[in-house]
């Protein structure tokens, strides 16, 4: 690294879930080997109704016998589910219905208010059924955080990807725009939405011996700027060696060198959050994110009265058939993947 000043800021040890700026609010690298499962694509162990075990080769999470999260409540701010490998399924209040993953991004305005349920069926039972993705909440500004609720899917054969000219860099955009990669547009009411608001996510895959620079932030010192350090064992970031699983705050006004020993046990990996911070008060109480503690109480009082529309399905933990593709239902109208001509298409 030539130059003299570094762009690191800030180096400490990753947090469960991690910590994360404004505008975001949350983030959770899921990791699970899941086994081949049963005739009902079930896991072989019962779960305790909250299993998040970190050191277990695969939890249960809120499930009991197929891994995931039954129906619950959010309003305030939206969810980001970006996938790597494996499947999720997905119900809501409002009687959409979808099941993607492998490469697909799911983005999820909860506003006003709306139930949810993702659910990790075992749909394959002759061999393993690894899950990999991010689940990533960004805020809501105030002016927005009673809109419609809404979900926009991005497929994995549309996100756009960028590699380094040798090769051994991969850079997945799944919001942002990197050289001539430009994420997906994210739901009209989201605070990224405006791109004076420079909100980005980047996955980077870096193989031995990559060397890659990440340009300077285009909102400069505006915004906040986060490196995870998520799979590897061997990363320079501005010529400094990293342990593994640390968070990085980096000065997002500068350039940031990344590189991977030529002689390192594997590759490394890395998820970039970065935009402008929204700038107003937070108020969080479990699913609900306001302005105010008044703003949480109403939040309660109106999950209460309505459930926000109130759950349609026959089942608090709904999945769907092992043969079913990936598809995204809303309303009356049903999307598949490119290229896909049923939904019955293997997953």
């Amino acid at each position: 690294m030539s130059r003299t000043k570094s762009a690191i800021k800030q180096i400490r040890g990753l947090s469960m879930p991690f910590s994360t700026p404004e505008p975001f609010l949350f983030c959770v690298y899921h990791k699970d080997e899941y086994p081949a499962g049963d005739e009902k694509m079930q896991a072989p162990r019962r779960g305790n109704g909250a299993d998040f075990n970190p050191t277990a080769k695969y939890r249960m999470y809120h499930g009991d016998r197929i891994p995931g999260f039954p129906q619950h409540p959010h309003r305030g701010f939206e969810t980001i589910t970006a996938t790597i490998e494996g499947i999720i399924d997905h119900t809501d209040s409002l009687k959409n219905a979808g099941r993607y993953g492998h490469g697909d991004l799911q983005w999820m305005t909860a506003g006003k208010g709306i139930v949810h349920g993702e659910m990790f069926p075992l749909v394959h039972k002759d061999k393993p059924n690894p899950l990999r993705f991010f689940q990533i909440w960004i805020n809501l500004p105030k002016k927005n955080k009673m809109v419609p609720a809404d979900y926009i899917m991005h497929w994995a054969e549309e996100i756009r990807k960028l590699d380094s000219e040798d090769k051994k860099t991969k850079i997945t955009v799944w919001a942002g725009e990197l050289k001539d990669a430009k994420g997906l547009p994210p739901p009209v009411n989201s605070w990224a939405a405006d791109p004076k608001n420079d909100v980005a996510i980047w996955h980077v895959s870096l193989e031995q011996g990559a060397k890659y620079t990440l340009p300077p932030a285009k909102g400069g010192s505006d915004v906040n700027r986060v490196l995870y350090y998520i799979e590897g064992k061997q990363l320079h970031v501005e010529g400094k060696k990293m342990d593994p699983r640390v968070r990085i705050d980096v000065n997002p006004a500068l350039p940031v060198e990344l590189s991977v020993p030529k002689g390192a046990p594997g590759p490394s990996e890395i998820l970039m959050l970065q935009g402008k911070p929204i700038g107003e008060p937070v108020v969080q109480h479990g699913p609900f994110v306001m302005n105010t503690q008044e703003e949480i109480v109403q939040c309660f009082t109106d999950y209460r009265r309505t459930q926000f529309g109130g759950w349609p399905w026959q089942e608090d933990a709904v999945v769907f058939p092992r043969t079913k593709g990936r598809f995204s239902k809303k309303g009356k109208k049903t999307e598949l993947p490119p290229g896909a001509k049923e939904e019955t298409k293997s997953t």
